[in-house]
């Protein structure tokens, strides 16, 4: 008989007031009772709408189903099939938009915590199991990824288990892309990250680091002059965007991205056991209501800030963030200044913030996205008390790629355009993830991935 309850098993976590000083991950996962308790909630329906939902395809009926009985490696086995990272996804996706948007004890209650038991599983196979993966024969053929984040790494995966020999490029000194610089080590933590990777090594994967694509080689000379077969392009979007408001090139303005890249990848958290300092003042500003926004603010406030700020133009309802993480970062004393918008960051003889104004809001008419526009409340003008900001609005694509790649047809924003398969304009060239769609979510880069590798496979064959 299913488990009828109607609301998930809580997941275990820190205290607010303790985590919001450390490092370490705020959840802690479901204990084995937990997780068959939960997966017991699950009604295995025939249909499997909650698979409608999943970017990879996840079986997710059929590893809940080994999770029910007590058989997490097997559970784990049949993620697998399809998600090269489980447990990444089991940390970072949101489930609640995709699969358990989908669930039906949705309709009467919560749905099955599906996510929680992904991650479950996968912790399970790291703590417990040492696999050695069979090495598929070589079938001739040889792939160039360009990027190690979850698209790049996705793709790999794909076509290594393919038996095609893969060399992914990275441009920084470790693998592992946004999911090593963009997301802190509280939510996801690098080890994890790491032994993913080693998995996709052991594969046959080859990872060269420190390796430019557009500088140190160019997409024409992997093609031209080193043989590739074909070239996938996930390198991502790591060009930050910024307001255009006056004072944004003060001392102690950031951009998300070199904030959260000098904290992860860096480890500026452990400094000075590491030799990167990162300067936050008593009272910051974070511009911007997505996950990006509240993984800078809850991690400025682990590094001592007094108070945090999230400015975010439009109200709570709007905000693009997961749900999870805006009660967390509310849990852990970020203060929510909702409806209001910067327009000037003020500096003081120095050089250094000083202080920045803000104007209030109120939503009016929905634009062309289908949001209700944020419209200025004449009169409303103030000035609030920081001393830093980030600047956490959104990403677009390095150009570097797009100037050094002749015949690679880009959009306004300079996305890579390609069809629903990655091919690109170009010959032999695909393209997926945020380089594609502009800055999005781990789970769809990794689907794009997967699509990606699947007409790879089939052209090459053909």
């Amino acid at each position: 008989m299913p488990n009828m309850r109607l609301d998930k098993n809580p997941m275990p976590e820190q205290a607010p007031d303790i985590r919001n000083k450390n490092f370490l991950e705020v959840t802690t996962g479901y204990t084995p009772e937990m997780a068959i308790d939960e997966a017991q909630r699950c009604l295995n329906c025939k249909t499997k709408p909650c698979m409608q939902g999943c970017p990879v395809s996840v079986k997710i009926p059929e590893f809940i189903s080994c999770m029910k009985d007590g058989d997490f490696e097997g559970a784990y086995q049949k993620i697998k099939e399809t998600n090269a990272l489980p447990a990444v996804c089991g940390r970072v996706c949101p489930q609640e938009r995709q699969c358990e948007s989908k669930c039906v004890r949705g309709i009467k209650g919560e749905p099955v915590g599906i996510g929680r038991l992904e991650r479950f599983a996968a912790d399970y196979h790291m703590a417990n199991v040492t696999d050695i993966p069979e090495i598929p024969e070589w079938n001739g053929k040889k792939i160039a990824v360009v990027g190690s984040g979850p698209s790049g790494l996705t793709v790999a995966g794909d076509l290594a288990k393919m038996g095609y020999k893969v060399t992914v490029y990275e441009a920084f000194h470790t693998a592992g892309g946004v999911l090593m610089y963009g997301i802190p080590e509280f939510r996801l933590p690098k080890s994890i990250v790491q032994k993913e990777i080693s998995g996709l090594k052991a594969m046959g994967v080859d990872i060269q680091t420190n390796v430019i694509i557009g500088r140190t080689l160019t997409v024409d000379e992997l093609l031209n002059d080193m043989g590739y077969d074909a070239v996938y392009i996930g390198s991502g979007a790591g060009l930050p965007r910024f307001m255009g408001i006056d004072g944004e090139n003060l001392n102690g303005v950031y951009s998300a991205n070199e904030f959260l890249t000098r904290i992860n990848l860096m480890k500026g958290y452990k400094f000075p056991e590491y030799d990167t300092p990162v300067y936050v003042g008593k009272n910051i500003a974070v511009l911007g209501g997505g996950n990006v926004a509240m993984d800078a603010a809850r991690s400025a406030k682990r590094l001592g800030a007094e108070n945090v700020y999230i400015v975010y133009r439009r109200g709570k309802d709007e905000l693009p963030a997961r749900k999870e993480e805006v009660e967390h970062a509310e849990e852990e004393g970020i203060i929510f200044r909702l409806l209001e918008n910067p327009t000037r960051i003020l500096g003081n003889e120095d050089g250094w913030v000083s202080g920045m104004e803000t104007v209030k809001m109120e939503l009016g008419e929905p634009d062309e996205s289908g949001r209700r526009r944020p419209v200025v409340i004449e009169g409303s003008e103030s000035v609030l008390d920081i001393d830093t900001v980030v600047v956490a609005i959104g990403q677009t694509p390095n150009p570097l790629i797009r100037q050094t790649t002749d015949g690679l047809e880009t959009d306004r924003r300079g996305c890579i355009v390609a069809n629903d398969d990655g091919l690109t304009s170009k010959a032999k060239v695909y393209a997926g993830g945020d380089v594609v769609t502009g800055a999005a979510t781990v789970i769809l880069a990794m689907g794009a991935g997967k699509k990606a590798a699947e007409a790879i496979d089939k052209e090459l064959r053909n």
